[in-house]
């Protein structure tokens, strides 16, 4: 037998080990490689679990979403374009609700009925009410003698100090509380506070995101606020004419009277309405007001009759930033062109 030499025989052991430590080291990499995809998905599924968030309106949906950025799905209960004061939600929305972690309400008259149903349906479900802590002025009826010429008001009060109730502000003819508290910039940052404590309370492992996003629609609030004050600063006569009485909040924040032709569901007289024309007449209106989730049969007969411009003004729009600047564009082109 011959022999086999020692370095062959040595070299054979060191391939030998070599490829013993290879094949560990890939074994050892395929099981780490497969940990780390693991892990990388787990985090990858915990990142895109977000919360649902249910809201009434679709203004609403853009306050969470500025503070909830990509941690929530944002469901709407009233579309664009529908009533809230008359809506039903229908079945299938009553179902989702027994997925949402929380429901922001804000008291508008579809929550008044709803809520209690709203609970049944998902016992778990936190609510957030984001209207807390605001005072609310009373929904206003028309006047059409009503004037502001000796109104002394002070607008830089901060949050809700300018916005409390003061009769010459106001006609008789009031009822219940006016829900339109998002159409008011320093009333929304209240909402905004409201919405973020909300979140935090259900999501407290995030709470400095939401921390970060209020910080910053807070100071995107104030932005579009002092934006208004400039674009409605020149203007003199400050009455707009407009159906429903949705902007009260706006119209007292920014030193402006509205004057509507309806009044909780009830349109006015044909007195009234004879009344409110000769007044339109005598101030030369030329542009007047309506919404689109309303039938706007009497403003058609009343701008036509004053030879007046029929402009939408949309107070249930999603984009609240941009439909805020878009509303007092058109006021204060409206309110410029009185009188000429």
């Amino acid at each position: 037998m011959k022999r086999i030499s020692y370095p062959i025989l040595k070299l054979f052991l060191i391939l030998t080990i070599f490829n013993l430590v290879a094949c560990n080291q890939e074994k050892i990499s395929t099981s780490t490689q497969e940990n780390t995809t693991e892990i990388n998905q787990n985090q990858t599924e915990n990142r895109q679990e977000k919360l649902n968030i249910t809201v009434t309106i679709p203004p609403q949906k853009y306050f969470v979403e500025k503070i909830g950025g990509e941690l929530v799905n944002v469901n709407v209960m009233i579309g664009p374009g529908l009533e809230p004061h008359t809506y039903e939600p229908q079945p299938q929305q009553l179902t989702s609700l027994a997925e949402s972690s929380a429901y922001v309400a804000i008291g508008v008259p579809f929550e008044e009925v709803w809520l209690n149903k709203i609970t049944t349906a998902n016992p778990q479900i936190v609510m957030i009410n984001s209207g807390e802590g605001i005072n609310k002025i009373p929904l206003i009826g028309h006047d059409h003698d009503h004037s502001h010429e000796n109104d002394n008001h002070n607008h830089e009060d901060e949050h809700n100090e300018d916005i409390e109730h003061n009769e010459s502000n106001y006609t008789s003819e009031t009822s219940s509380p006016d829900p339109h508290i998002w159409l008011s910039p320093k009333l929304a940052k209240i909402q905004a506070e409201n919405i973020y404590q909300g979140l935090v309370k259900i999501n407290p492992e995030n709470q400095q995101i939401y921390q970060e996003n209020l910080t910053k629609f807070l100071t995107e609030i104030d932005n579009i606020d002092q934006q208004i004050k400039e674009k409605l600063a020149p203007i003199n006569n400050r009455k707009f004419f407009i159906y429903h009485p949705a902007w009260g909040y706006f119209a007292q924040e920014y030193n402006l009277q509205q004057i509507p032709l309806e009044f909780e569901g009830q349109e006015v007289t044909s007195q009234e309405l004879s009344n409110l024309i000769k007044q339109a007449k005598a101030e030369k209106i030329n542009t007047v007001f309506a919404q689109p989730q309303f039938n706007n049969k009497t403003m058609e007969i009343f701008a036509k009759e004053i030879g007046a411009e029929i402009v939408l003004l949309d107070d249930l729009a999603q984009n609240w930033s941009e439909n805020m600047l878009s509303t007092a564009d058109k006021l204060a082109k409206a309110m410029t062109n009185n009188n000429n």
